[in-house]
């Protein structure tokens, strides 16, 4: 099978690339970076380079993007132009292809507004039935993005998967409160509770979407980590995460004091992966308590994968406030 891979110089794009070096599968990789991973150098605006790279694929793996990261430092033009105008580009040249699996990945910063509870109020539940309320234009082109994915099944039978991920980035939290106060590594374990996923796991969800896809036609999934919580913890989550945590993971506190690490206090929001791991038969490998065995041996928790691509960063430049300036 040739699989196009968009974004083949950035984080998840390296990732599922040297996946697929890895396997029988034919890879080309099209980014606006060269890199080792990189086959054709271009943007996916421009139609015509979109075109001369889809000949002959049979599937794409659609991972190029305008993050959000990117928001204080680009215009709202430029999301347009990479996230929006870019993958009707690619939707509309792997129709002319005869593509037989479009998967987009998206992200779960498509909920936007709905991810922040009022004070007080339980924890949300985050899964396929909220709605999407992006709060940034990060949100907006990638929402209207999975929009065109759906249309393009409807219109053309374009067997199109939309992954929403969580964070799977390495770079530092861009909150300076939560630098100040944790450990990055310390952060980083404690959201595969409920909002962290690893780039292995990502790679294995893309790879059984594009065998889902021709008979399922279309369908959006949110791709995180399994959380141990359930759905009647929310409430106690808010008030008293680390006593919830202790019921599933009895262990993690003498694991983390050994670091002098701590639990976030409270956590307001879950992500729930059940429904990609039925429908598409996906296995999630890394959770949180991976997290906790691989310390107890003293063992780096991330994945081969993720160790292997470590940090790529979102800028040329540096900044002084952080790992990028954020939209206030």
């Amino acid at each position: 099978m040739k699989i196009l891979v968009t974004g083949s110089a950035g984080h998840l794009g390296e990732a599922l690339m040297r996946y697929l070096q890895t396997t029988g599968h034919e890879a080309v990789g099209v980014d606006i970076a060269d890199s080792l991973f990189t086959t054709r150098t271009g943007t996916v605006a421009d139609r015509a380079f979109v075109r001369e790279a889809m000949q002959g694929a049979d599937a794409v793996l659609h991972a190029a993007t305008l993050h959000k990261p990117h928001v204080a430092t680009h215009s709202r033009q430029d999301f347009v132009d990479t996230n929006v105008s870019g993958t009707l580009n690619l939707l509309e040249e792997a129709v002319a292809a005869n593509v037989k699996a479009f998967v987009f990945t998206s992200t779960t910063s498509a909920f936007g507004q709905a991810l922040n509870p009022p004070p007080d109020a339980p924890a949300i539940w985050i899964d396929e039935d909220v709605a999407s309320a992006p709060k940034n234009i990060y949100g907006a082109t990638k929402t209207a993005a999975e929009d065109l994915c759906q249309l393009f099944n409807f219109k053309f039978a374009l067997p199109a998967i939309v992954l929403r991920t969580s964070r799977f980035f390495p770079e530092a939290d861009d909150d300076p409160e939560l630098r100040g106060e944790y450990e990055d590594a310390n952060i980083k374990a404690n959201e595969m509770l409920f909002r962290r996923v690893d780039v292995q796991d990502i790679v294995s969800a893309h790879m059984a979407a594009i065998e889902r896809a021709p008979a399922m036609g279309f369908g959006r999934y949110i791709v995180s980590a399994t959380t141990p919580f359930v759905r009647g913890d929310a409430g106690d989550l808010r008030r008293d995460a680390p006593w919830v945590v202790r019921k599933y993971a009895p262990d993690f506190e003498a694991v983390y004091a050994r670091r002098g690490w701590k639990m976030f206090p409270s956590i307001g929001r879950v992500y729930d992966n059940a429904r990609a791991r039925a429908d598409l038969g996906w296995r999630p490998k890394y959770d949180f308590q991976h997290v906790i065995e691989s310390l107890k041996s003293n063992r780096d928790p991330r994945s081969a994968l993720a160790q292997a691509i470590g940090s790529k960063g979102y800028h040329d430049e540096t900044f002084e406030d952080g790992p990028y300036p954020v939209e206030r």
